[in-house]
């Protein structure tokens, strides 16, 4: 058995946190090749290399696969997966885009948010908002699937996998860059932050979230929100949590006027240590917590932030 796990590339860099948890996640399958495609994939595909259980990387630069378009990645996929038994991913917004795009391509199953590998058919993955894990069986030839990576470790560095140029597939024109609108931040990044601040409804508003980004800041973490916060406008689409949102498990998880809707928990509730504070004793939030705070978040997350 062999696996083809697509690397995670954005602008040039991969995101080595995110593609070395999907090797840790799919090494037991056999041997790991990593594709690094994108406009400029060479600093990618040497990062790749040095992820231990990496046994080669394949890197693809045209101007077609730059931009992030899933079209010509997921055709460049399926032109190498007569190799592969396996084709996974790390489960990141691309690999969603790309990945059902693969499966449609191969007349296969696409297992999403793969959790646990049972053995080479056998998976396991949550549903119902993380509240029942699925066991899925494929008897497809080839199976295809993304990897929930929060719930792995990183595989360490020290690899020296052989990386090796290959071409394209073409672009099949079916889509076609306008530009990018990116928001800047030097705030880590939220799936792989170590530490994640998020705010609720109970936060107010649009202003006041100005106390969880102070907060976050102090503690050099990222910032999350859940969809209440984000539907009401206090925060963007990109800072949420949950369900329908990102999933995420840091070392410290603090949620801070969240009542913990089973939507929000399905995103959180694999951190190693949360923290809640919020105004009702009887929140849902405080069932998952390890430390839980009943106060009134104007009054305690200054003082938080003034005493760190």
């Amino acid at each position: 058995m062999a696996v083809l796990l697509i690397g995670e590339v954005t602008d040039g860099a991969l995101s080595v946190d995110a593609t070395a948890k999907a090797v840790m996640a799919v090494k037991s399958l056999g041997d790991v090749t990593v594709l690094c495609a994108g406009a400029t994939a060479k600093a990618a595909a040497d990062e790749a290399a040095k992820i231990d259980g990496v046994s080669k990387v394949l890197c693809a630069e045209d101007a077609a696969l730059g931009h992030r378009l899933a079209e010509p990645t997921a055709d460049l996929i399926v032109s190498l997966a007569g190799d592969y038994t396996h084709i996974a991913a790390p489960g990141t917004t691309d690999a969603k885009n790309v990945m059902p795009r693969v499966a449609a391509l191969l007349d296969a199953m696409v297992i999403s948010e793969v959790t646990a590998v049972i053995d080479a058919d056998t998976f396991e993955r949550p549903i119902y908002a993380g509240n029942a894990i699925q066991t899925v069986k494929s008897s497809d030839a080839k199976k295809v699937m993304t990897i929930r990576t929060a719930g792995f470790d990183a595989a360490a560095m020290g690899g020296s996998a052989a990386v090796e140029n290959i071409g394209s597939a073409g672009n099949p024109g079916l889509s076609e860059w306008i530009e990018d609108k990116v928001a800047a931040s030097d705030r880590p990044e939220l799936t792989s932050a170590g530490v994640v601040v998020s705010g609720g409804r109970g936060v107010g508003s649009e202003a006041d979230f100005a106390l969880i980004e102070a907060l976050a800041d102090k503690l050099n973490a990222a910032v999350g929100a859940s969809r209440a916060a984000v539907d009401s406008g206090y925060a963007p689409n990109d800072w949420q949590v949950g369900q329908t949102g990102k999933v995420v498990a840091p070392d410290l998880y603090v949620a801070i006027g969240i009542s913990g809707a089973i939507q929000h928990l399905a995103g959180m509730k694999d951190s190693k240590i949360i923290v809640a504070i919020n105004k009702d004793e009887e929140a849902p939030i405080f069932q998952v917590a390890d430390f839980g705070l009943v106060a009134d978040l104007f009054d305690a997350v200054p003082e938080l932030a003034s005493k760190l």
